[in-house]
């Protein structure tokens, strides 16, 4: 059987094919080459844009700090030309074990607050001071509608007196949307002044709430009940607080009376100390007044 072996015809017109073939080759592979070098210089250029503006970023960043740390350090020296020795001594008085505090009134706190206004991130850069002062202008100057859970968790934690507890609660914490869910938690604490943190914010709550509906508070009976027999100073103190505020919105008599006879001394003191002012005329009349 004969083999067909190609002309010199068919060779030539081969030669043309296969030129053609590796041109295109060529072409392709420098239009690769060519698209690899414009993603590579596009990804150059994305990652110094990027590194750019975290440097701006960071720049900026670091501008506030520092005006942040002077807002402080400002707020520090306005307190500290209003100290007195009698305010001072006042704290001891009046049963504030505070460390770190200078002795400032709080009617000059208030109006240093008021010259700052609401600023959430320098109340926590206040806070970090440990200047007792500071801390108290915490309340008057950080922003409710920012305040987070964690926030008020670490704060509770810090608690070392009943005027941060009371000030915090009653001015900041209960305008905040967790007031409520914190009432419930912290009447689980341990701690004295973080228990007593859990009852006034029940107070406050129960002043400064006028959209809430009776079970909230209705609840509140109950964890004030519970807490009741509880003897330290500080937490059988909130748990009275509470109970006389909630008893002025929701006549809380019922269970004064339950607790007045109370085997358990410190519910008796609670107890008898809240029916003293609930059922004293004013009262009487305020929830008569309510009822019309």
């Amino acid at each position: 059987m004969r083999v067909a072996t190609p002309t010199k015809r068919n060779a030539k017109s081969a030669r043309p094919a296969a030129t053609q073939i590796a041109k295109a080759a060529k072409a392709a592979k420098a239009a690769k080459a060519a698209k690899a070098a414009k993603e590579a210089k596009e990804a150059k250029a994305a990652k110094e844009a990027k590194a750019a503006k975290a440097a701006k970023a960071a720049k900026a960043a670091k501008a506030a700090h520092r005006v942040l740390e002077e807002e402080v350090q400002a707020a520090l020296r306005w307190l500290a030309e209003q100290r007195t020795d009698g305010d001072r001594e006042n704290l001891t008085r009046i049963g504030i074990a505070a460390r770190n505090a200078l002795g400032v009134s709080m009617k000059n706190i208030q109006v240093l607050a008021k010259q700052l206004g609401r600023n959430h991130e320098l109340a926590a850069a206040l806070w970090e001071t440990g200047c007792y002062e500071a801390r108290m202008l915490t309340a008057y100057v950080d922003d409710p509608a920012h305040v987070t859970p964690t926030r008020m968790e670490d704060w509770c934690r810090e608690f070392a007196n009943w005027a941060i507890c009371d000030t915090l609660c009653f001015v900041l914490f209960d305008r905040t949307p967790h007031g409520w869910a914190k009432v419930t938690q912290w009447s689980e604490q341990r701690d004295e002044f973080g228990k007593r943190a859990a009852f006034a914010l029940l107070a406050s709550l129960s002043f400064h709430d006028k959209r809430t509906g009776d079970q909230p508070f209705l609840e509140g009976l109950r964890l004030i009940e519970r807490a009741a027999v509880d003897n330290r100073n500080f937490v059988k103190k909130g748990v009275n607080w509470a109970l006389r505020a909630i008893g002025k919105r929701n006549a809380a008599v019922t269970v004064a009376r339950r607790l007045s006879d109370s085997p358990a001394a410190a519910a008796r003191w609670v107890g008898n100390g809240a029916l003293k002012q609930l059922t004293s005329p004013p009262v009487l009349r305020q929830l008569a007044k309510s009822r019309v």
